[in-house]
């Protein structure tokens, strides 16, 4: 169920049978010589809406832009600053919590999310903690989960890529992206052929040590068809997940 395709009648009827609901969020950047910019929103987005075939769960519109100020030396990537995404999140969901929402999973697919989500977590909790959260707010639960983390998904990536799955611009992530578009696939030499790893900071640092924008993977092993298989561990990953994400207290 797509919130984006519901009526509030709809949503309404949701609620009197679930308090949950999937937030998929990613990043708009650049993803290396052969990857999509969309490849971070792409990839969760896809993945929820198959979810949403096998769950009663309402999917929300993907916070599709996020804390990317790294990739800034790549033209097309956007970013929030970390603060703003704190604040985004927040009113995303108090503003689910005051239709009844109280089970908020975040299905994730850019690591640059991850200290800035965690971090709106725990401002959201402290709300409550200190007492200045609304009155009639739910007692809420929230849980940010990385798609590619799952154990179907780490065991099939390892065995498609090996060691070239890398971290970032990874063929797994340009292959489900890929998937999700197939008339979008881009080729392209990798040189070399899996690119360096190291740590980065800000945007310059970023471009200087990795020019092509790849770390350490080598994104011209993504195929159509190793993302359709992705997909379906994925899937398999976020359901098992959020069934029990939503039968805990």
């Amino acid at each position: 169920m797509l919130l984006q395709l519901s009526t509030w009648r709809e949503v309404e009827d949701y609620l009197r049978r679930s308090t949950g609901v999937l937030v998929p969020i990613g990043s708009t950047e650049q993803h290396g010589p052969t990857g999509l910019i969309g490849t971070d929103a792409i990839c969760p987005e896809t993945i929820a809406r198959g979810a949403a075939e096998e769950l009663d769960v309402l999917v929300a519109p993907t916070l599709s832009v996020g804390m990317a100020q790294h990739h800034l030396g790549f033209p097309g990537s956007i970013t929030l600053r970390p603060s703003t995404l704190l604040a985004v999140i927040r009113d995303v969901v108090n503003s689910f919590a005051r239709h009844g929402f109280d089970h908020l999973y975040f299905l994730n697919g850019h690591g640059g999310n991850i200290a800035t989500v965690t971090a709106a977590f725990s401002e959201i909790y402290a709300e409550s903690s200190l007492g200045i959260a609304a009155r009639d707010r739910p007692r809420l639960r929230c849980k940010l989960v990385n798609w590619w983390v799952g154990p179907r998904v780490k065991a099939l990536s390892q065995e498609l890529f090996g060691e070239a799955e890398g971290s970032h611009a990874t063929p797994a992530e340009v292959s489900l992206s890929y998937f999700a578009y197939p008339d979008a696939v881009k080729k392209a030499e990798m040189n070399p052929k899996i690119a360096p790893k190291g740590e980065i900071l800000d945007a310059s640092d970023y471009r200087r040590r990795f020019p092509d924008g790849r770390i350490g993977s080598d994104p011209s092993l993504a195929t159509v068809e190793a993302g359709a298989k992705l997909y379906k561990a994925s899937v398999a990953d976020v359901v098992e997940d959020y069934r029990r994400f939503l039968e805990a207290s």
